[in-house]
């Protein structure tokens, strides 16, 4: 599975962004998907996770104002991101795994996408 992550900038606190996930290869439906981000000096972490019913996680920081959505027949995977803070500023990753079921956890993906920025100023 090869994954195009896009749709990153700089928004002001606040503000809101969509960031897409274009996934090629094998079939899209049999993979779980998930978002997590990485900020400068910390560790990756997860964000948000959709099986491949549409069943979704989102991690407690991010709750209600982030929400992770799929469409498997255009085999691309979204994170609306709304009322946006300087602490969500990151590199924000979209990954696949081996499963249907999501993993709350960056350890359960066998596939990653490069990467795309997100900068909030205050």
């Amino acid at each position: 599975v090869q994954l195009q992550a896009s749709g990153g900038g700089l928004v002001q606190a606040g503000g809101s962004l969509r960031l897409s996930c274009a996934a090629s290869g094998r079939a899209f439906s049999d993979h779980a998907m998930g978002w997590f981000r990485q900020a400068p000096g910390k560790e990756r972490e997860f964000v948000a996770a959709i099986s491949w019913t549409a069943i979704t996680r989102h991690a407690d920081p991010v709750k209600g104002r982030f929400t992770i959505s799929r469409d498997n027949d255009k085999k691309m995977v979204f994170l609306q991101m709304n009322s946006l803070k300087p602490e969500d500023t990151a590199v924000y990753y979209c990954a696949a795994r081996d499963s249907r079921s999501y993993y709350p956890d960056s350890n359960g993906y066998e596939y990653w996408g490069q990467g795309t920025q997100v900068t909030v100023s205050s």
